[in-house]
């Protein structure tokens, strides 16, 4: 439908209703798509070119680009409303600021605030209810793994990826750090991906009202990447918690290690019991193992995948040309992708455990009873942790750092913080060294967003 004719006319009476003042002539710039619900008829509205009026229409609403939902009710003359001096149609605008490139950030949780629920609690109640509901009156159906003991074995192979992803993840960090530059803040936890460290005014640590929120950089190591989340090795996933006393006698490994020894990677330092029939129930949390006397002895086999290790830093060389340190960020890459999947998968068969105070984890069906959690309000429980099912960040924390648009460009500005976007780290490392941007990671990394080049433009964008 052309709605020349009386484009003016809407124009002119749309700002009015706004409490806007412009010149009626002024030259159309921008357009912005109307859903109507009159007759399903669409039409198009111009903006005017003079961003001093379009600021004046939204000082009472704030910018028009931090709006993600805004309606804006109209009224369109059309020729036979003019002649019969009927009432206008009314026409309702939403302006929707949904591009799937301009993701909000994740939420960073304070210290002094509870972790959400992985699922909330009115839904584990209502679940548990349909539960009984469909149990009543229904025989007792055998325990399926890894309830009763055993372990998936569909899943071996996956576990044996997990843990040599996270190898390869490690060894291939540690060569990247010696061509991409990594600083960490010496006071606080956060990093900065670039050749200087980003600017901004948000370092929480001991003195930093004295630095007036200023980081001191200093060079990053791949701990500081990896965050190591650490987890009790339980020799029995099944046998009996863990108490206060045992807490300084039980190792400590990686969490992810755990998941991948628990889901039935063998490693000889840290051995597990496997067993080879289902356990007996007695009670709810009462069990007994099955008589294994009549089968034969257990055969040590090779491990179906080998186990990667660990390369020590003496051994670690960087890449020697421009094409080798691709390679090595798109196998990064994908090794991050690898390890972060299957874990996720394990996770769903294989409860993990986090503490909805601190950053405590645990590998098993119930947490373990050590009284070392030291976060706020910590007195009142004596020490004790609040378990609740983790998610996957809480197994591998992603570390999201800012975006440099152009490592070879300026540096980041204070005044333009708005404009930038977020990665994890990792993947702010890979595609700094030429590795391509997945798509997953593109809505928080804002790439579609453009940068002004100085604090004057950036004031001007509606």
């Amino acid at each position: 439908m052309e709605v020349a004719p009386p484009l003016s006319s809407i124009h002119h009476r749309l700002m009015r209703n706004s409490g806007c003042n412009h010149q009626r002539n002024a030259a159309p710039a921008s357009v912005v798509a109307i859903s109507s619900s009159y007759k399903s008829r669409g039409f198009r509205i111009s903006f005017p070119t003079n961003t001093d009026s379009l600021k004046s229409c939204f000082s009472g609403a704030g910018a028009l680009g931090s709006l993600k939902h805004y309606r804006w009710r109209f009224s369109i003359p059309s020729t036979s409303s003019v002649s019969s001096d009927k009432s206008y149609p009314q026409y309702v605008v939403t302006i929707r600021n949904d591009h799937p490139q301009n993701a909000d950030f994740p939420r960073s949780y304070s210290r002094k605030e509870k972790k959400p629920f992985k699922v909330p609690i009115i839904e584990l109640r209502r679940a548990a209810r349909e539960r009984l509901k469909k149990r009543k009156d229904q025989p007792r159906r055998p325990v399926s793994p890894p309830k009763n003991g055993l372990v998936i074995k569909s899943l071996i192979p996956l576990a044996y990826d997990v843990f040599n992803a996270r190898i390869t993840l490690i060894n291939n960090l540690k060569e990247l750090l010696k061509v991409v530059p990594v600083h960490a803040c010496g006071w606080c936890d956060e990093i900065h991906v670039g050749p200087v460290g980003h600017p901004f005014k948000s370092c929480k640590g001991p003195n930093s009202s004295m630095r007036k929120g200023l980081h001191e950089w200093t060079n990053a190591t791949v701990e500081d990447i990896l965050p190591p989340v650490e987890a009790y090795h339980l020799y029995d996933r099944l046998g009996k918690r863990i108490s206060h006393d045992e807490r300084f006698s039980i190792p400590r490994i990686p969490a992810v290690v755990e998941l991948c020894i628990q889901a039935g990677v063998e490693i000889s330092d840290l051995p597990t019991k496997r067993r080879r029939k289902s356990i007996i129930r007695i009670g709810k949390k009462e069990f007994v193992d099955a008589d294994e006397s009549e089968l034969p002895d257990p055969v040590p086999e090779a491990p179906i995948i080998p186990l990667l290790t660990e390369l020590p830093d003496s051994q670690i060389q960087a890449p020697s040309d421009d094409e080798e340190k691709l390679l090595l960020a798109e196998e990064t890459l994908q090794a991050w992708e690898k390890m972060r999947r299957g874990a996720k998968r394990l996770m769903r068969m294989y409860p993990v455990r986090v503490c909805g105070y601190c950053p405590e984890v645990h590998v098993g069906p119930t947490g373990h009873k050590a009284q070392n959690c030291g976060a706020h309000k910590h007195q009142q429980r004596n020490g004790q942790h609040g378990w609740q099912s983790a998610v996957l960040d809480d197994l591998i924390p992603p570390r999201f750092v800012w975006h440099v648009p152009n490592a070879d460009g300026p540096p980041l500005k204070r005044e333009l913080r708005s404009f930038y976007g977020k990665a994890p780290v990792v993947v702010e490392i890979c595609v700094q060294a030429g590795a391509n941007v997945p798509e997953q990671y593109k809505p928080t990394m804002r790439l579609d967003v453009g940068i002004p080049s100085d604090v004057r433009e950036a004031e001007m964008v509606v």
